[in-house]
């Protein structure tokens, strides 16, 4: 049996117009390494920013590193996939990284970023994933977060409790350590 089937995968979502020269893309590149190297494998949206930063760590710690593509974009070229899935919308990729990931990892990002955090963060307050490590990883996270806790109308109390906020890379560690 091949063994990136056997060992569990963290998909990661993030911004996709951040360069290879960036702190954060190195930061996500060293960290993913880390995550690769601890027993994980990755699944991204495949492209550019965080999720190429993501993917080549992965590869360089020696993880299997799924990329769910988008047909209406051109596969990148360089990449460090060890598999791709052609998904047709945003809509198919989004679910797939979300059924077939037994953690979620959000880096810094965008609209799209948010957009990915919600969906998963609403699917397991309201219990339609079973739990999982949903880890918010940056300095991007606590402010946004103390903001939606004052603004937002939740349907659960739990809500909150689903969300892991990560500032170091030993925070990411320990919290996917514990959910093996």
């Amino acid at each position: 049996m091949n063994s990136h089937i056997t060992k569990p995968r963290l998909a990661a979502f993030g911004a996709s117009n951040v360069s290879p020269d960036a702190e954060s893309y190195k930061d996500v590149q060293n960290l993913s390494k880390s995550i690769a190297r601890a027993g994980w494998n990755g699944i991204t949206g495949g492209h550019q920013g965080m999720m190429a930063a993501f993917s080549e760590g992965i590869h360089q710690g020696g993880g299997h590193i799924r990329g769910v593509t988008l047909e209406r974009f051109p596969t990148p070229p360089g990449n460090s996939f060890s598999e791709e899935i052609r998904a047709d919308d945003f809509f198919e990729r989004l679910s797939y990284m979300i059924e077939n990931s037994d953690a979620w990892l959000v880096l810094p990002g965008g609209l799209g970023t948010l957009a990915e955090l919600a969906m998963v963060w609403d699917l397991l307050a309201i219990r339609v994933l079973k739990a999982r490590p949903l880890l918010l990883y940056g300095q991007m996270w606590p402010p946004l977060i103390a903001v939606l806790k004052e603004q937002l109308i939740v349907s659960t109390n739990q809500a909150y409790s689903t969300i892991q906020i990560c500032q170091t890379h030993t925070d990411v560690l320990q919290a996917l350590a514990t959910s093996k």
